[in-house]
């Protein structure tokens, strides 16, 4: 078992709070003594109320997604003796009503685009097996209920 903490504060900062009028900036705080500004997403709840420039949960799932199957990808590849020498996803993640009329990520859609040095270069079997066996091992991704889709480059 692995345990993972992180420390979410908020204050009213002198908010009536009652009328639903109070900022949703807080931060997220992690052990290594990183501190992040989190907030609730603008297309939730609209500004001044939530802070665009800070992360939201929903871009940090996201995030958390494609990290996971990245840090997995490269140990994997690695293993088999190939090289990445750069890896960029572009990743989104789409929210809509699921069967029980819930908003939920429905899907998350990796766009990982990989270059790779050295003389082994992977075929298109190769990736496509990297990026299986990376998803199966992602932690996050056997976490999620929705579809993780990925799109090679």
């Amino acid at each position: 078992m692995h345990r993972y903490e992180a420390r979410i504060a908020w204050q009213r900062g002198g908010a009536v709070f009652t009328d639903n009028r109070y900022s949703r900036g807080h931060e997220w705080s992690f052990d290594g003594g990183v501190t992040v500004p989190a907030s609730s997403s603008p297309l939730t709840v609209k500004a001044p109320y939530s802070v665009a420039q800070a992360v939201d949960p929903e871009e940090a799932l996201v995030a958390a997604t494609s990290s996971c199957h990245m840090l997995w990808f490269l140990s994997l590849a690695a293993q088999q003796g190939f090289v990445v020498e750069r890896y960029v996803d572009e990743a989104f993640g789409v929210m809509e009503k699921n069967a029980a009329g819930k908003l939920a990520f429905t899907r998350i859609t990796l766009r990982p685009r990989i270059e790779f040095g050295g003389s082994k270069q992977p075929s298109a079997e190769d990736l496509a097996e990297l990026h299986h066996a990376a998803h199966e091992e992602c932690f996050i991704a056997n976490s999620l209920k929705c579809e993780v889709v990925i799109e090679e480059g």
